[in-house]
């Protein structure tokens, strides 16, 4: 379920766990109204009684539906529950690797979607393949930034639920938060952009709640902050870029 519907599921299924139940979720993304990742959630609603398990890409589900070699990442503080799942999952074309950093892999899966939102807008403008790989990779930097502020491990950044997800969803158009953002440079309203897509966009939540994090922590995350202010602030896609571009030099 998408990450602002977390809770009310958790609440729900709360009385009808078993003492043996186990609980994983592909949710990604910050609850809004908290600003807590969703193994934070769980806890809260179900206590520590339970192992706990995320899973997270890269992945579209089309492709993985079609038999298409993919690899993915199941992370878990429960180095069993997250190879029996991987055992489970994993076959010829299915390829599970597992992590103990819950925390990076929810935090990859979040801020993702919100770069991938700026990658959109920066192909559909036209910017190019320059622009695109300098979102991609200073994207990371905040993304690395700030998930290393709530305690993750930076390693995870550059693994398949990190830089390997990151990719995936800024430059295919199976993505749907990337075609949010190619809506949104072609001149139309988040709405109709989202009547167009027919699918749950992420980023769009994310960028509030990920916005709202980076400044409670005083991490710095200028691409974030522009597609903030490009979804929620009336700036014009044009007018973020010129204010990345117009940012002090500083050492890479």
């Amino acid at each position: 379920m998408p990450s602002h519907g977390l809770r009310e599921t958790l609440q729900q299924i709360k009385p009808l766990l078993g003492k043996s139940a186990r609980i994983c979720w592909a949710t990604k993304g910050f609850e809004l109204t908290t600003g807590k990742l969703p193994h934070q959630v769980v806890a809260e609603v179900l206590g520590d009684d339970y192992p706990v398990a995320v899973l997270s890409g890269p992945t579209f589900a089309k492709e993985v539906g079609a038999g298409l070699p993919t690899a993915m990442t199941i992370a878990s503080p429960d180095s069993e529950f997250a190879r029996d799942l991987a055992n489970t999952l994993s076959g010829d074309k299915f390829r599970a690797y597992t992590s103990s950093d819950i925390i990076g892999v929810e935090v990859g899966g979040a801020v993702k979607n919100v770069l991938a939102i700026g990658a959109g807008i920066s192909d559909g403008l036209g910017f190019g393949a320059n622009t695109r790989i300098a979102l991609i990779n200073r994207g990371l930097v905040e993304m690395t930034r700030l998930g290393m502020a709530l305690g993750a491990k930076q390693d995870t950044f550059t693994g398949l639920a990190g830089m390997g997800d990151l990719v995936l969803t800024c430059t295919d158009n199976l993505s749907r938060n990337r075609r949010m953002g190619l809506a949104l440079a072609s001149g139309k309203t988040i709405d109709e952009a989202q009547e167009e897509i027919q699918q749950v966009v992420e980023g769009v939540l994310a960028a509030k709640a990920v916005r709202e994090v980076a400044e409670k922590l005083n991490v710095e995350m200028p691409i974030c902050q522009q597609i903030y202010r490009t979804l929620y602030e009336g700036a014009s896609p044009r007018e973020a870029v010129g204010a990345l571009m117009g940012r002090a030099l500083k050492p890479e």
